[in-house]
């Protein structure tokens, strides 16, 4: 009894809070594929600009950038309005999501009202992660690097409005305004954005431009090409183009690898499909859990760094992290040396035993998270097992028990985790060694989100010229 109170309680604060917080409409008529583009390319447009205006009052960049292994999946740009990023609507999201899925919150997908409810939470966590994030990334980070202490509400009240921007942008693209959601948007756009840079920009660097197709010129020109396959430092290299590209290659093959459950549908007859479980059953999530608990321990070893060991003369601290005074924000020395990937392949030839390590430690903890993620994401046999039941399908020679349903799946998901875990590990983990443009993990992202943009493409185009099909298939 006390627990259908709480629950009460708890959906009447989210209503009444929800209330007061504006919202996106959805369109109330259905917007054209040419129309949702154009959405897209002003959200679009409008991130990238916050991603070049610095932020007012600021005088210095930061010691240590704490979010710097995870920028790629906040799709966030240091010292601007998008310092951090989406960060705050990612964590939130996948905070309700966990919660969900080991139903800790009870809801009824199927049911309106329960989606609604869902949305309206999960807003309203996202503004108290906006709010607490960008006060204390004001106060501890920029704080002593403002021209004057009076300055901290205002960088505050940057940081909190430019995220709340953000979360606007993404909830008009989710609305129906444009394609997909504006957090997949964004990061592939960062990407995309990132790897052009390598191969294109014409900014001088020690060598010549950064960009890989500048830099060929410029050697050509100066009649020397003797480093053209490899260059020195963390510089774009006709190497690190053939890997990005063999990467790319690989990661599409490996997308498209699935095994197909034919069902047929209980309520329209003679309707049959498939059931696909893809390889890469568990998509990126596992990636990104991995990638934020790093970063989270990298942060932590540099606090504890700079404010107990300094000078690297304190043994037992040591034993976690060690930096270079100079150059602080990569381990050079203790476990965190050994779980972050080499800056580049250079270092990973010279230090072969952390370069394994790195690999081995990756690859491990993507499918750990993989695995954890299928039981309390709602991907588990059970879970999918009940959600093919209620969407009014069965399988062909099972009865349409979840337990009969639930044993069939058992055959294929706890297998396709593991083994696309250990997959993606493993892309990630090389790609970060042989310094792949747009980082391991952003290349994975931008792949994974470009195919389901692809399907989305394909959806769109079912809707516009076989719109009875898409009504057969539940989509107005």
């Amino acid at each position: 009894m006390s627990t259908v109170h709480n629950e009460s309680l708890v959906r009447s604060f989210v209503k009444s809070v929800s209330s007061y917080i504006p919202q996106v409409e959805k369109p109330k008529k259905k917007i054209g594929l040419s129309e949702k583009f154009i959405w897209c390319g002003i959200a679009l447009f409008a991130y990238l600009v916050m991603g070049q205006i610095p932020l007012y009052g600021v005088t210095d960049s930061p010691k240590f950038d704490f979010l710097a292994f995870a920028r790629v999946i906040f799709a966030a740009q240091q010292g601007t309005l998008l310092e951090l990023g989406i960060g705050p609507i990612v964590t939130a999201g996948l905070l309700m999501q966990l919660l969900k899925g080991s139903e800790l919150i009870k809801l009824n997908f199927k049911d309106p009202d329960d989606r609604s409810l869902f949305t309206s939470a999960t807003k309203i966590v996202t503004i108290i992660v906006i709010v607490a994030e960008g006060s204390l990334y004001g106060v501890s980070v920029y704080g002593h690097l403002l021209a004057s202490p009076s300055f901290i509400p205002i960088l505050v009240a940057q940081l909190v409005g430019s995220s709340l921007i953000v979360m606007y942008l993404d909830e008009t693209i989710q609305k129906g305004w444009g394609l997909g959601s504006g957090i997949s948007l964004f990061i592939m756009a960062g990407v995309a954005q990132g790897i052009m840079w390598s191969i294109f920009s014409p900014i001088p660097a020690q060598d010549g431009p950064v960009g890989v197709i500048p830099y060929i010129i410029h050697s050509a020109a100066q009649g020397d090409m003797s480093n053209v396959l490899f260059r020195t430092g963390q510089l774009p290299s006709i190497f690190g183009l053939i890997v990005t590209s063999l990467v790319l290659l690989a990661l599409v093959y490996v997308q498209g690898i699935h095994v197909d459950i034919p069902i047929v549908s209980t309520k329209y007859r003679g309707f049959t499909a498939v059931y696909p479980i893809k390889l890469l059953y568990t998509s990126n999530i596992p990636v990104i859990l991995a990638s934020a608990l790093l970063a989270n321990a990298v942060f932590i070893g540099q606090m504890l760094w700079a404010n107990y060991n300094p000078e690297n003369a304190n043994p037992v601290f040591n034993y976690i992290a060690q930096f270079d005074p100079q150059s602080s924000q990569s381990p050079t020395g203790g476990i965190l040396y050994y779980i972050t990937a080499p800056r580049t392949f250079e270092h990973a030839l010279q230090d072969p035993l952390r370069t394994v390590v790195y690999v081995i430690f990756w690859t491990g903890i993507v499918t750990v998270f993989g695995r954890l993620w299928v039981e309390l994401g709602g991907l588990s046999p059970k879970s999918a097992a009940k959600n093919l039941l209620d969407a009014d399908v069965q399988v062909p020679g099972f009865r349409r028990t979840q337990s009969s349903v639930q044993t069939l799946l058992n055959k294929y998901i706890p297998a396709v985790t593991i083994a696309g875990g250990i997959i993606i590990g493993l892309l990630a983990a090389v790609s970060n060694v042989l310094s792949v443009f747009g980082t391991g993990i952003g290349i994975l992202l931008m792949v994974d989100i470009l195919v389901n943009y692809y399907n989305l493409l394909i959806r769109e185009q079912v809707d516009v010229h076989m719109p009875k099909l898409a009504s057969l298939l539940g989509r107005t």
